[in-house]
């Protein structure tokens, strides 16, 4: 009696509770998921102030069972951290994986899966965004003229106003008609 380690005050997880999709037993299940990836790192109790600079780095996360196969596993840390390296506070972990579980929003997953897509986030994605995607997707096994095919063929069934590149909105609604969105968007923790 007396032992329990608190890992964070009643008021931080509040505080997560009120800016995530989760519970408070899954916050604290998530923090363990965090701390198990590096030990040596992140300390058992999180302080405010640590919640948000200790860093796990990007290559340690992307070894996560749930990220291990997926190919866009870099640009997920990297849409998720705030320093746009990939390299991940708790705070940016929570995040990601709040964005990635059942009970959140389609349309905060949109954004999120528009963020990783939009390759050199410039808010939109245009041709070399399309044609990063499907590099990280087909791991080269399609030739550059068929990226380019694909690519081509994206920007005009997709491109409602005509610019040559995909707003969110457009994007949206792409993402909309596809019917396997939301149960593959999603990390199960």
């Amino acid at each position: 009696m007396g032992n329990k380690v608190v890992t964070f005050t009643e008021q931080q997880l509040d505080d997560y509770q009120d800016c995530t999709f989760f519970t408070r037993k899954e916050i604290l299940r998530v923090h363990k998921r965090f701390r198990e990836l590096r030990p040596d790192l992140v300390p058992r109790q999180m302080t405010e102030g640590q919640a948000s600079s200790v860093k796990v780095p990007c290559e340690c996360i992307e070894k996560m069972p749930e990220l291990r196969e997926n190919p866009f596993r870099r640009r997920i840390c990297e849409a998720f951290s705030r320093d746009g390296q990939g390299n991940l506070s708790f705070e940016d972990f929570l995040d990601a994986l709040s964005v990635f579980s059942e009970q959140a929003p389609r349309d905060i997953k949109v954004f999120y899966a528009f963020k990783i897509y939009d390759f050199d986030q410039d808010g939109f994605i245009g041709h070399a965004d399309l044609m990063s995607c499907l590099t990280t997707m087909t791991r080269n096994e399609l030739s550059p003229e068929e990226h380019q095919q694909i690519a081509d063929k994206v920007i005009e069934e997709a491109d409602v106003d005509g610019d040559g590149k995909l707003s969110i909105l457009e994007f949206e609604h792409v993402i909309l008609r596809a019917p396997d969105f939301l149960s593959t968007f999603h990390i199960r923790i």
